[in-house]
């Protein structure tokens, strides 16, 4: 008992000198599920975030946009892949947090259970949403588990290229006609509110926030970080020529932030609990995708297999005649 406490010392005083915590340290039981929560939270967020931008791949305006929009969808699969392996890092499985997630058990980014109805919102997902993620992110670099502030150096220079790009295609609709601007207009104003919710609940109903920023794996609040969001996102739909969809939003001088008016958290808790407009076939395309991928699975297990057959054979017939030269 006395060694676990001298032990929880040790991590703590870790924790406040800013000494990151690795794999094979020792860790607290409730430091390392909090870890595999949060990883494999982001890691699926990442994976399902594809579907709402897959689904326009064929269907955007121009080759040069189609490869741009394949290449960011392939950037996502990547930082999911670079997640899921810090969270086994933890001692989860890859394949026990694909199944927390098809049962339901583990979540995902509510902003991913929203239909993209046209080519603008290609441009605000990766303006506000991707925004929202580096706002999310960047902090993270500095999170006190080593293997994921590693991991996030690179997907957050990765997102910080998806937000221009973004931002470009907004302001080239922007830019465009009447009909292009009023479809730009209308993609900001359906997104923006589930953008804000992306941030998870307010500090007050947030269960994990406060012993998350204890053990500094998250450095900001939810709801500074939805402040922060407020203050850089306003200036640029300004410069856009985009009205927020807010009636109560103006600037205080006192505060030197945005006032904003309040998320419908019954929206998001309802979202949350899986009914969002795209929720069922959002998991269920993952579903399907885990289940009819289980050939390719078993067909590279089984070539792995042979290969190390074979790989320990030449090795026993190598071994054979470098003895037999010895003996010589």
């Amino acid at each position: 008992m006395e060694q676990i406490i001298n032990m929880e010392e040790q991590f703590e005083a870790r924790i406040a000198n800013e000494i990151r915590i690795e794999p094979k340290d020792w860790m607290p039981d409730a430091y390392r599920k909090t870890l595999i929560r949060q990883i494999s939270q982001h890691a699926h967020s990442e994976i399902v975030g594809m579907l709402p931008e897959g689904n326009w791949i064929t269907r955007a305006p121009s080759l040069k946009r189609k490869s741009i929009l394949l290449a960011k969808v392939q950037d996502e699969a990547g930082h999911g892949l670079y997640l899921y392996s810090a969270a086994e890092t933890l001692g989860i499985t890859r394949d026990q947090m694909y199944a927390d997630l098809h049962s339901g058990k583990a979540k995902y980014s509510s902003i991913f259970n929203y239909p993209t109805l046209s080519w603008a919102d290609m441009g605000t997902i990766g303006w506000l949403v991707d925004g929202a993620a580096i706002m999310n992110q960047v902090p993270l670099c500095r999170t006190s588990y080593g293997p994921y502030a590693r991991a996030m150096v690179r997907v957050c220079k990765e997102e910080s290229f998806h937000q221009r790009q973004g931002f470009e295609i907004m302001m080239v609709l922007c830019k465009g006609s009447n009909e292009q601007k009023e479809m730009a207009q209308d993609a900001f104003n359906r997104w923006w509110w589930p953008t804000l919710m992306m941030f998870g609940p307010r500090d007050a109903e947030s269960p994990n926030s406060e012993t998350s920023m204890r053990w500094k794996i998250k450095r900001f609040s939810n709801d500074e970080l939805r402040q922060r969001f407020v203050d850089m996102m306003v200036p640029q739909a300004e410069y856009l020529g985009l009205t927020v969809p807010d009636k109560d939003l103006k600037w205080n001088e006192e505060r030197g932030h945005y006032d904003f008016g309040e998320v419908d958290w019954e929206e998001f808790w309802n979202v949350v609990k899986g009914n969002g407009p795209c929720s069922k076939s959002r998991l269920q395309a993952r579903i399907d995708a885990w289940e009819d991928g289980a050939w390719v699975r078993e067909a590279a297990m089984a070539y792995a297999e042979k290969q190390e057959r074979r790989s320990s054979k030449t090795q026993v017939v190598s071994s054979k005649t470098e003895s037999g030269r010895i003996v010589a």
